[in-house]
């Protein structure tokens, strides 16, 4: 029987859709009914959460559905405790900064969602004091563990599209208003005041996508949009929906290659998935989803003629070939956990830091900046 070591996690704002579905449920939940996370040296780590929140009755729920976890709802009491060692966030983008500086004030090893911060500079600041204080720390940057994205690299990087050219993005769904169906994501997204916004949310996303996919960006070109301007809460209160819920994005990488993602929740879905990114090269192109990838060869490649007089002869889908489920992928929310949790016990590589994270918001700052002055924005390095 292989030694089993306790981990204690400190695991806050775990009630809200993404905390409680993927990180809790998917990820830590399964970990713990599988036990625990295997390390080298054939031990393995069992992680112990401690679920904290404002609203004890949540909580409690959450905890009793969940085995019994230990539950709170003092934060400080939480942090002050010597055998709990990690911190983890999933709650509001306003509060994570200063929830995050006083996690490392206490020691605590840190893993949070994104973004880490609204403004750069909280951003850079966190990821400077968790640096300083010599605790491990990492980001929530899940779409790079999707199988559709983990195929489109192996693709990529196999040579088979040649030279990049161009990529085009396409992410979203009709998020409803909430008066007559529930809406699907909570009312604070869609206000200013409380962090809402799909410029800060999914440039955050789009810059690790893109860096690590496709390559480093060097610019930036954003338009935003606040298409539905009232929504109904969840308690069926109408209210002001004043934040951008539509992004519509061109990037510039290194390379020269051009990237173009529309990101909206005001759309109706008619293509492959809820996600879709369209990859042209020299030699070939691909599209992926989340699950899935198809490819074309140049030498497979059709030749249309325009004629709009005739309908169109070429079945454009069946010229495509999908990349086979040869690999094995699991969640990628858990897949990223297991990876923080080596990284913690035995100091396995994690390459998804906080600073990687501020790079996300530097991002998604340059975008609003670049709405607001309808002009392009260079991304620079970030300072040391």
């Amino acid at each position: 029987m292989p030694e089993t070591r306790r981990l204690g996690l400190i695991m806050h704002g775990v009630t809200g859709r993404m905390g409680t579905n993927q990180h809790l449920i998917r990820s830590i939940a399964a970990i713990r009914a599988e036990g625990g996370v295997a390390l080298k040296d054939g031990t393995r780590v069992m992680p112990d959460p401690i679920l904290i929140g404002r609203n004890a009755d949540k909580v409690r729920a959450l905890a009793a559905a969940h085995g019994g976890a230990r539950w709170g709802t003092d934060l400080a009491v939480a942090l002050a405790n010597p055998d709990d060692t990690v911190f983890f966030d999933a709650g509001t983008t306003q509060m994570r900064a200063d929830l995050l500086r006083r996690a490392i004030a206490a020691g605590k090893h840190i893993y949070c969602e994104k973004p880490t911060a609204e403004t750069l500079a909280d951003a850079l600041d966190v990821a400077r004091r968790a640096e300083a204080a010599g605790v491990k720390n990492g980001v929530v940057q899940d779409k790079l563990f999707l199988p559709g994205l983990r195929k489109l690299k192996l693709v990529i990087d196999s040579g088979f599209l040649g030279r990049l050219l161009s990529v085009r993005g396409e992410f979203g769904y009709w998020v409803f208003e909430g008066d007559w169906q529930p809406a699907q994501r909570p009312s604070w997204n869609y206000r200013k005041a409380e962090g809402g916004g799909i410029i800060l949310d999914m440039l955050c996303h789009w810059r690790y996508v893109i860096d690590n996919i496709f390559g480093p960006v060097t610019s930036v070109s954003c338009l935003g949009a606040t298409h539905i301007p009232r929504r109904w809460d969840e308690r069926g209160e109408p209210y002001v929906a004043d934040a951008d819920d539509a992004a519509y994005a061109t990037f510039t990488l290194d390379s020269g290659a051009v990237v173009q993602i529309n990101s909206s929740w005001c759309t109706r879905v008619r293509r492959d998935d809820l996600v879709t990114f369209h990859v042209d090269g020299t030699h070939g192109s691909a599209v992926a989803g989340l699950h899935r990838c198809w490819t074309q060869a140049r030498v497979n490649t059709p030749k249309p003629v325009w004629n709009p007089d005739q309908p169109q002869t070429i079945d454009f889908f069946r010229t495509w070939d999908e990349v086979p489920d040869n690999t094995v992928h699991p969640n990628g929310f858990r897949a990223q956990w297991e990876m923080f949790i080596r990284h913690v016990m035995e100091d396995a590589p994690f390459p998804h830091t906080l600073r990687e994270g501020a790079k996300g918001v530097q991002l998604a700052e340059a975008g609003l900046r670049s709405w607001a002055e309808r002009r392009w924005i260079d991304i620079p390095a970030l300072e040391a």
